[in-house]
């Protein structure tokens, strides 16, 4: 029996557009590949990401272009076939072979397998063509071929909604309308009589962790004997079994005892197993197929609180309740084929070294590149998964619903055998859509032939297709109909997930108000920041020299999507820090400071409330968004070329396994209802500790206390000494007044306060709280600010004699990388932060806040 082939088709790939004969054929620029990464290599478009020329591009969307291949026939021997398979079209694409159309497709999310066996010349060279039509016009004919139906959403257009294709490729409040269009994963022939298809494998690990029982399966095309499986350890094998093929299926069951389990990072180790199954002809290997799976028990807990109403949503791995903090993800670029692996892994990475636990793949982007997902289970990462939906009324006529179980069915499968995969939600903000539109939702009816019938008829796909095929596929997987969504609508604190955007959007509340903006699991919160300098000047047509570079430039501001961004951002500016839109960098300084104090103040409250069993009343965190799809201004806390804003360090701080939060509250007591001038108040702070490790610890609070105007420490106690901090657990340490001496009784307003906490001498925790808003502070400049390289080259030492607010140290070498940064300083401490990357000639610079003032 003829043993499968696979020969890629990668070279020799050409294009142009299809409305002109007479244009030649140019070479790719790469495959895969996609229409403005070729353009961009023959200098036929200016690049969209540089200046204002995302508006020169737009021709391209509204174009047809032609691919084409040449490639040579093989020789086929025996009964084997010719099968080509398309890994990912966008979207619209015609194909033919040698002069035969053989393929139609309409979703980019889909691969495409076609048998040639007969369409191959016998000898020379075939001819493979591909005509992509354009999305966008296309999008817009579904709209006309459907008017009854409610068109509407949130970011790009209606266009966009009846058209299986990266819902972003449309434009977002954080990215450029580029509609791409190509074959933008491999393309290869297959030649084989049988091979292995889908290989996934059932994990059930016991409830109490010491034996797993996997059911591995293999489906067959063609014919064969039997397949023999086995799983391993590295080197090691486990367990093998040859078993016989019924019905097109091979299945075998293990019990692996004393199993490694596959942990989140910091909980434990991240062993990989590999399946494989090997496709026999009697003695003769025909194929063989393999995935590497992790083991381990992944729950969605939901149950009644103790104290608090509606129930939990907390994230249960290996019987380990998870705070899961962490960030939104959205595609790393526009044009995806020029995201390479290495990339995906150091954004990952980046996501891992910042203490962060999860991230939510976004439903306007992509069912992500395998790469993402092998880094996420190297490194320990939880997964939430959405389907490819976000912020519209999507339509749901029959060949809609037809191409969406399609995609969900493949895309499931293709995916199921992560294990940071742990959670799959049906769309992003599709229900609040429908809430702010009054679209008709009844959650009583459950009779989803009645949800078709209605002007939210996409229910259908959320309620109904979407569970039906996780339910089929991966049965122990949480499936979430939308995020957000639970409780009595989507902003319900008290069930669920909420999108908790009364910070920025919404009410816009001040950011210090976060904890009364809590949820049981807060899925997305973020807050604008410009980028670094030098992605500014990346995308500025003449760099530092473009007089374009300032703050509110036309084409700064074109590098922000976010509708009202100018009022917004400034409100927020205006409410805390006294900034400056001149010179640049001190302006973007301000902003990242503001974010990174927003941020940070988010996921230190929420943290307060994870309380231990019971009390879990906020179980996650996830800030939006990680990162960009190219140099903007946005609410990343990375940007597009890798580079941390502040608020990256922030999150990594409040993730820490062991940290001290406060808060300052006024509390007022009026001598009579009536009066205005007989009132005592108060200044209290209340100080907690989080204790995110698997251990109970104990640790003495120390505080103290430093009048902000003159630089002299005011109080320094140990307010609580060996204190108790349970695993897993933030817990309460003291609620006092803010210390102030007789001497400026009523001066909290200028009085730094920081917490410490010690065991056995050593400090592992450390907070400094600030008199808020930070605007009114009459801060000091240090005459003494040091940030001094440590003697071996590892670390920046930082001190001053007065309080500093948000050092940042900065590098115009990239290749110099911070362990933490924009730290508080107070007086009598060095706090060191690593540094690595240093030659002889780096350079360091420092900012604070009200350093020009």
């Amino acid at each position: 029996m003829h043993t499968r082939t696979v020969i890629p088709i990668d070279k020799t790939w050409h294009f142009k557009p299809a409305d002109r004969d007479d244009a030649p054929y140019m070479a790719v620029s790469q495959f895969p590949t996609n229409i403005h990464l070729d353009l961009l290599h023959h200098k036929l478009i200016p690049d969209p990401y540089i200046g204002q020329n995302e508006d020169e591009v737009q021709w391209v969307g509204e174009t047809a272009w032609v691919y084409k291949a040449a490639f040579s026939s093989p020789e086929i021997n025996g009964k084997a076939k010719a099968v080509l398979v398309f890994d990912g079209l966008d979207t619209f694409a015609k194909v033919a072979l040698n002069g035969k159309v053989i393929l139609e497709t309409d979703n980019m999310f889909v691969s495409e397998r076609v048998e040639v066996t007969d369409v191959l010349k016998k000898t020379g060279d075939n001819e493979l063509v591909i005509t992509f039509a354009s999305a966008y016009l296309h999008g817009w004919k579904e709209v006309e071929k459907h008017p009854n139906h409610k068109w509407g959403c949130w970011n790009g257009d209606n266009s966009r909604l009846g058209v299986r294709k990266s819902q972003y490729h449309w434009g977002w409040d954080w990215g450029p309308e580029l509609m791409t269009c190509g074959p933008w994963r491999p393309v290869h022939l297959e030649l084989y009589e049988s091979r292995v298809g889908d290989l996934y494998a059932e994990i059930d690990v016991d409830s109490s962790l010491k034996s797993v029982r996997v059911v591995a399966h293999a489906a067959i095309e063609g014919t064969g004997s039997s397949v023999r499986f086995n799983i391993s350890l590295g080197d090691k094998t486990v367990a093998s079994e040859t078993v016989d093929i019924k019905d097109d299926e091979a299945v075998a069951t293990f019990k692996v005892q004393n199993p490694e389990l596959w942990y989140p990072i910091r909980y434990g180790s991240q062993p990989l197993y590999t399946v494989k199954a090997t496709l026999l002809d009697g003695k003769t290997e025909v194929d063989s197929s393999s995935k590497k799976i992790g083991l381990r028990r992944a729950e969605v807990i939901q149950r009644p609180l103790l104290d608090q109403p509606g129930t939990t949503f907390f994230f249960q791995v290996n019987n380990i309740p998870i705070f899961c903090g962490g960030s939104n993800w959205i595609p790393a670029d526009n044009f995806i084929p020029r995201i390479s692996k290495e990339r995906y892994y150091d954004w990952v990475k980046m996501v891992a070294t910042g203490n962060q636990l999860m991230l939510r793949v976004w439903g306007g982007g992509i069912y992500e590149e395998e790469s993402l997902y092998d880094a996420c289970d190297e490194l320990g990462i939880l997964v939430w998964q959405d389907f490819m939906f976000g912020c519209g009324n999507y339509p749901a006529h029959n060949n809609f619903l037809k191409s969406v179980e399609r995609e969900a069915r493949e895309n499931v499968k293709r995916l199921r055998h992560h294990p940071s995969i742990v959670i799959w939600a049906g769309n992003n903000e599709d229900y609040q859509y429908a809430e702010s539109e009054r679209l008709n939702y009844d959650p009583e009816d459950d009779n989803p032939d009645n949800w078709l019938h209605t002007d939210f008829p996409a229910r259908y796909i959320y309620e109904k297709i979407l569970p039906d095929v996780c339910k089929a596929l991966v049965p122990d997987t949480y499936y979430h109909p939308g995020s957000p969504w639970g409780g009595k609508n989507t902003s319900d604190p008290t069930i669920g997930d909420i999108h908790q955007w009364n910070v920025w959007h919404g009410s816009q509340e001040k950011y210090q108000n976060f904890d009364k903006l809590v949820g049981r699991f807060v899925s997305e919160f973020g807050m604008e920041a410009f980028p670094s300098i030098k992605t500014i000047d990346s995308y500025l047509p003449k760099g530092k020299d473009d007089p374009e570079r300032f703050a509110q430039s036309s084409t700064v501001d074109f590098h922000n999507k976010a509708a009202g961004h100018e009022r917004r951002l400034a409100s927020y500016l205006a409410e805390n820090i006294r900034y400056a839109p001149d010179p640049l960098e001190y302006y973007i300084y301000c902003t990242q400071l503001m974010q990174a104090e927003c941020i940070a103040s988010a996921y230190r409250l929420w943290k307060r409330e994870w309380r231990g069993p019971g009390r879990e009343y906020c179980a996650g965190a996830l800030v939006w968004q990680m990162n960009d799809c190219w140099p903007v201004t946005s609410w990343a806390i990375c940007d597009y070329y890798l580079r941390p804003k502040y608020a990256y360090y922030a999150v990594k701080r409040e993730m820490s396994p062991i940290s001290v939060g406060m808060t300052r509250r006024e509390h007022t007591h009026a001598r009579d209802k009536y009066t205005r001038v007989h009132i005592v108040k108060e200044i209290k702070i209340e100080i907690w500790g989080s204790n995110l490790s698997l251990e109970d610890s104990t640790a003495d609070c120390v505080v103290k206390a430093w009048d902000v105007e003159t630089g002299r420490e005011t109080f320094s106690q140990t307010v609580s000494a060996k204190h108790f901090f349970p695993a897993n657990a933030s817990t309460e340490i003291i609620s006092m007044n803010v210390p102030v001496t007789k001497k400026n009784a009523g001066e909290e307003g200028r009085t730094v306060v920081a917490a410490y906490l010690y065991q056995e001498g050593k400090q592992i925790a450390r907070y400094v709280n600030w008199p808020e808003p930070l605007k009114y502070l009459h801060l000091q400049k240090p005459k003494h600010l040091k940030a001094e390289l440590c003697a071996t080259s590892t670390a920046i030492e930082l001190s001053a004699e007065v309080p500093v607010k948000g050092v940042a140290v900065e590098c115009d070498d990239d290749n110099v990388r911070f362990d933490d940064n924009l730290i508080d300083i107070v007086p009598g401490e060095i706090v060191s932060i690593g540094v690595k990357g240093v030659t002889k000639n780096t350079r360091f610079t420092t900012q604070y806040l009200n350093m020009l003032s």
